[in-house]
Parts: structure tokens; C-alpha cells; sequence
């Protein structure tokens, strides 16, 4: 046997560098750390669901939509009914308004039978709300609006024709 290759000439390992092991640690605390932040992201993840899936359940469902046309076919008016809030929120659609003696009434029209009125827009705002009971639309066809004195007219007498704005009434599928 050779002297130089005897175990006994041979140089103990000097063990692990500190680089490696300060290396190793660093690894350990980058691991550690993105666990703790996957944790922490996915319970977030999970309390957004549950937040979006009660917000969903609040949301108004529409179960009406009406664009009411100007006698140049032009949209005018947006009706949208939605049950659960009991009432129809309008949208203006363009820049009409009723004059300081008028009043914008809103009604419900049914072949074959009176107009229904829904409603006297009192307010000059661009979104509105009027209450109404979602019996009020069943087996309505169109909705229109008619100019009237301050105040509306009774239902009883019926609006002043031609109507100002006036469209179909659909029924939305929930």
C-alpha cells in the first residue's frame, strides 16, 4: 500500500461552509414564508367568495325592463322593475324635462282595456324611484308616459295623448 493513499495520511473532512449553510437557512425561511403567505392568500380567497355570494343573493333580481322610445324612435326612458326592492327605478335618457306647470306621468298600458297609472314622476333627477307592487305589471304589454298638469291627472280620467315617451314591457327570465 501506498503511504500517500493510507487512511491514515488522508485529511479529515473539514465539514459543511457556513455559505452553505447560511444558504440553507435562507431556503428554509423563503419556503416557511411563501407557505405562511399561500395560507393567508387562499383564506383570503375564501372569505372574498363568501362575501361575493352574499352580496349575489342581495343583489336586486330585474324581473321587468322597458326602454320607452321618443316619437322619433330615440330612447328616452329606462323602466326596470325588480321585486324584491317593490319598486320601478326610471333612468332618464335624454335631456327632456317636464316645465314648471307640468308633470311626467307614468302608465301602464293593457290591450283592451284603460290606462293604468303607476305613477307621477315628481322629481327632475336623472334615476328615480317610483313604488309599485309587482302585481301592477302582470299582463301589461307597454309602459308610456304622458305630460300632464302639476300633479298628475286622476286615474280615473286618463292621460293626455299622444303619449310623450312609450315601449314594450319584457318580462326578464330570473
Amino acid at each position: 500500500m501506498n503511504p500517500e493513499n493510507s487512511p491514515a495520511s488522508s485529511t479529515p473532512p473539514q465539514g459543511v461552509s457556513p455559505w452553505w449553510r447560511a444558504g440553507a437557512y435562507a431556503l428554509l425561511v423563503v419556503l416557511a414564508t411563501g407557505i405562511a403567505t399561500t395560507m393567508s392568500l387562499f383564506a383570503q380567497f375564501q372569505t372574498q367568495i363568501a362575501h361575493l355570494q352574499n352580496q349575489l343573493t342581495q343583489t336586486a333580481q330585474i324581473a321587468h325592463i322597458a326602454v320607452l322610445l321618443d316619437d322619433k324612435a330615440a330612447p328616452a326612458l329606462l323602466v326596470t322593475f325588480a321585486p324584491q326592492e317593490g319598486a320601478l327605478q326610471l333612468q332618464r335618457l335624454n335631456a327632456v324635462k317636464e316645465g314648471r306647470e307640468d308633470s311626467m306621468q307614468l302608465w301602464a298600458l293593457r290591450a283592451g282595456a284603460a290606462p293604468q297609472s303607476l305613477g307621477v314622476i315628481t322629481s327632475k333627477a336623472a334615476t328615480l324611484r317610483l313604488p309599485a307592487a309587482a302585481t301592477a305589471l302582470q299582463g301589461i304589454d307597454q309602459l308610456a308616459i304622458s305630460v300632464e298638469d302639476r300633479g298628475g291627472v286622476d286615474p280615473a280620467r286618463g292621460p293626455r295623448l299622444p303619449y310623450l315617451f312609450q315601449g314594450a314591457l319584457v318580462r326578464k327570465a330570473l
